[in-house]
């Protein structure tokens, strides 16, 4: 007999089997009506999450005011966490997460800073309490290239076409080329010099959160070719916690003073004994240099001193002026307005920003007219050679060329898996 006269049968029979149990109520397998289930969930307490932004100018408490949010002691919470609202940034995003049934606000989260989110939370006895979660950063060391070229003629421009070996966002790009400038704002004039053909790498830190956030870190070393000169900076750990910047010898990069006071800009009119003013359609001496900016560009004082003029001065518009040591003096004119902690007898550091680009006083569009004067005489800013920068000390020169070392191989070939700094 064959097998499949033998299946037949034993198929019929395991069918009038069936039949038979079935009659009974009795079945070899458990029925889908048998089988315990659960009980539907049901949401008793569902909720919404309120988006909110605090606006210029106004405080913390009036961004709660306005959710309705009662009972919250800011300033009690505020001092167990160490945060002062007061410097809480306008454009902060806050969350407020709501009861969907009452509307009542039940927690209220914000990031003030990069390291943690605050969060503020109401008891089910309608106190609040307030808990910092910290955001976990990681950091790696990467290397950027920019090329100057027909189409990227400035630092900016070529920080969206640059090649990196790790993501960063445009922005992020901004504030690199931003960190470059003021590392190298001692030796290059980024505005003038550049030239298709030239070329500035970095190798910077990369940190990223467990959110996904990118942002750019320390820039660990700078390797520029401009024109037919090709120079290094390299970062070493100061007294403070963060990096001072050196050349290959150990010799500081910093001088006493920067080569111009605003990023960015052309000359529209030079030192001059003899110039023809545009407005009083005359020829005057022109002791200073005038730098074309967009306006509100921030301008930064030129080198450590005492301020001693903060306001209206004639034809100069707005003005600040600077004492240095050895009888130095500048001069920033034309200003578009002066922070009010900027007057007669503050001390500023070099880099401070003491005002903005305008076109106060005498000035047919925006620029910063800049005066640089040694014991009382005009001098052509571009032509000061500021003191050399301090030699890093005998005792620390080994351990600085052993870093050098490495940020020169990494700056011409590659990045680097692990912060260099650990």
């Amino acid at each position: 007999m064959t097998r499949r006269t033998l299946v037949f049968p034993f198929a019929v029979a395991l069918l009038l089997g069936a039949g038979a149990l079935g009659l009974r109520g009795a079945w070899p397998w458990t029925r889908l009506s048998d089988i315990p289930t659960l009980r539907p969930i049901v949401v008793t307490s569902p909720f919404r999450i309120v988006r909110d932004t605090l606006h210029g100018g106004e405080s913390v408490a009036a961004l709660l005011h306005r959710q309705g949010i009662t009972g919250l002691d800011l300033t009690a919470l505020a001092r167990a966490l160490r945060l002062d609202p007061t410097r809480i940034r306008a454009g902060l995003v806050f969350f407020v997460r709501r009861d969907g049934t009452t509307g009542a606000a039940t927690n209220v989260e914000f990031r003030p800073n990069p390291a943690e989110r605050l969060r503020f939370v109401r008891t089910s006895a309608g106190e609040w309490t307030a808990e910092s979660v910290p955001i976990r950063w990681t950091t790696d060391t990467i290397r950027c290239s920019l090329m100057i070229d027909a189409d990227h003629t400035n630092l900016y421009a070529a920080s969206n076409a640059g090649v990196c070996d790790g993501s960063i966002g445009d922005d992020e790009r901004e504030r690199l080329v931003d960190k470059v400038a003021d590392i190298n704002a001692y030796t290059v004039d980024f505005s003038r010099d550049l030239q298709p053909g030239d070329r500035i790498v970095t190798v910077l830190e990369r940190l990223v959160s467990e959110e996904g956030e990118v942002r750019v870190g320390s820039v660990l070393g700078t390797s520029e070719t401009v024109g037919k000169r090709n120079f290094e900076t390299f970062g070493y750990p100061d007294d403070k916690g963060g990096l001072a910047y050196y050349d290959a010898s150990g010799t500081a990069v910093k001088r006493s003073f920067l080569i111009s006071p605003v990023d960015f800009r052309y000359i529209t009119s030079g030192f001059s004994r003899s110039r023809f003013h545009p407005i009083l359609g005359l020829w005057r001496k022109h002791e200073g240099v005038d730098y074309a900016a967009g306006a509100g560009s921030p301008v930064k004082a030129a080198g450590d001193g005492t301020v001693t003029v903060a306001g209206w001065a004639g034809d100069y518009g707005k003005l600040v002026e600077i004492r240095h040591r050895n009888g130095v003096i500048t001069r920033y004119g034309h200003l578009h307005d002066i922070p009010g902690w900027v007057r007669p007898g503050t001390h500023v550091s070099q880099s401070d920003v003491i005002g903005h680009v305008g076109m106060t006083g005498l000035a047919t569009g925006p620029h910063l007219h800049y005066e640089f004067r040694v014991d009382g005489k005009a001098r052509d800013p571009r032509s000061i050679k500021s003191e050399p920068g301090a030699p890093l000390p005998a005792t620390r020169l080994a351990d600085f060329q052993r870093r050098r070392a490495l940020l020169s191989e990494l700056l011409a070939r590659g990045s680097a898996a692990t912060p260099i700094t650990e």
